[in-house]
């Protein structure tokens, strides 16, 4: 049913797409069985997942495959002189590969083992349709939402002392390296949750059945039900709403005003906003500030590195997503609480219905709403008193963090200790 529902998904947004003379998440998908993929590595980590259903031999067997077929790719492109200007020259051989492994399950395999195949299938396959999804989205946000709510949002901003603005300026201080750094971090971001989610798949291929809940659902969810907030609230971004042309935004006719980074927000009365019909309408909320937040829940669980290396995502996600302008503080406040409002209420599908899961996805779905009704209709309040709104914000933002940490500690198994038996007396 999932896999059926999913389809139509794809076929509806395909469908949507052609409407508005662009390729579907179909169509763009199908291309990187023989064009240069868009993200070599996102699709080499999908094959990853899929294989945690396989013996280490069938493991090296599908990477030896997915890289013998990308060489071959590679040796024809050479000898026809097409070079790769855009995307990866490799990632195709891994699609082959996923693909491939579904066409064995449907002819060699039966019963539960066909069924599992056909889940780490499905699952390699869900995240690379995600992807493709969500570019179709975002180009029917733009073509959907010709005017734009960016001054509301950034003048909601003054509460949080508008830290895109600060971010921005450090970042162009760091000069290439560190453009470069938090660039790759923000690129990679569904590369490294295949990481963590790969951790807590790791015993699937030996227990022959997968967790009932795990990060790879959350992370899908997030890209599902996102979107749909885009349509409802069409921000751009401040780089776009209030950059210029030396970022190499491309909209700086349409911008309000040329300040970001270096020039401090004034206090106006918001209006809404026209803006062109390309650039996505995908700041409120942060997605990539969500799927960050969702990386560092689940690594939590995770060795040291791991955990580490979830913090630091996390962290310099938060960082690249102020600091390249791609988003306003109060949408990255809007984004925590959406990732753990769904991570809530996965967590309460897996282990049943209970009243603190129950509240928490309540409330969480309560606060995410005042946030947006609050941006758009509350954003002079806030500015003009910054040292109430600002705390607000926070302490908003830091209940439901109190809240889902709470319910996760009383909703997951504790350990029990083994008890060794007492050492008895006994006659000689």
């Amino acid at each position: 049913m999932a896999g059926v529902a999913a389809l139509g998904f794809l076929i509806t947004l395909e469908i949507a797409a052609r409407r508005y003379g662009l390729p579907g998440p179909i169509t763009n998908q199908a291309q990187e069985l023989i064009a240069a993929p868009t993200s070599g590595p996102l699709l080499y980590a999908c094959m990853a997942l899929m294989t945690v259903v396989l013996t280490w031999r069938q493991r090296f067997i599908a990477a030896g495959a997915a890289i013998g077929i990308d060489v071959a790719f590679w040796l024809v492109r050479s000898a026809v002189d097409a070079n790769v200007t855009e995307g990866h020259p490799y990632g195709s051989g891994a699609l082959w590969v996923i693909l491939g492994y579904g066409v064995i399950a449907v002819t060699r395999r039966t019963g539960r083992e066909r069924v599992l195949l056909l889940k780490g299938v499905g699952l390699g396959l869900l995240l690379v349709a995600g992807r493709k999804t969500g570019d179709t989205w975002l180009l029917i946000t733009s073509k959907t939402r010709p005017m734009v709510l960016d001054q509301y949002v950034a003048t909601a901003d003054h509460a949080l002392g508008n830290p895109s603005w600060l971010a921005g300026r450090i970042v162009a201080a760091t000069g290439t390296i560190g453009d470069h750094v938090l660039g790759f971090i923000y690129a990679q971001l569904a590369v490294a949750a295949v990481v963590v989610a790969l951790y807590q798949l790791r015993n699937v291929a030996v227990e022959r059945r997968f967790p009932g809940h795990h990060l790879v659902r959350t992370f899908l969810v997030i890209g599902l039900l996102g979107p749909a907030i885009y349509m409802i609230y069409p921000v751009v971004g401040p780089v776009f709403a209030y950059g210029n042309g030396a970022f190499g935004t491309g909209g700086e006719y349409w911008a309000a005003a040329d300040l970001w980074p270096d020039v401090p927000l004034p206090i106006n009365t918001p209006h809404v906003m026209p803006y062109d019909e390309i650039t996505p309408r995908n700041c409120m909320p942060s997605l990539h500030t969500a799927w960050a937040t969702a990386i560092f829940i689940h690594s939590r669980n995770g060795p040291r590195l791991l955990r580490f290396a979830g913090t630091l995502w996390l962290i310099a996600t938060l960082g690249a997503t102020l600091g390249f302008g791609y988003h306003y503080g109060v949408d990255l406040v809007a984004g925590v609480v959406f990732a753990l409002t769904i991570e809530a209420g996965l967590r309460l599908l897996d282990r049943g219905w209970d009243w603190p899961g129950i509240r928490l996805v309540t409330y969480g779905a309560t606060v995410f709403a005042g946030l947006l009704v609050s941006y758009r209709y509350l954003p002079m309040e806030m500015a003009q008193y910054p040292w109430v709104s600002g705390p607000l914000l926070l302490l908003a933002m830091a209940s439901v963090i109190y809240g889902y940490a709470r319910t996760a500690e009383l909703s997951d198994p504790k350990a029990v200790p083994v008890q060794r038996p007492q050492p008895q007396l006994e006659l000689v």
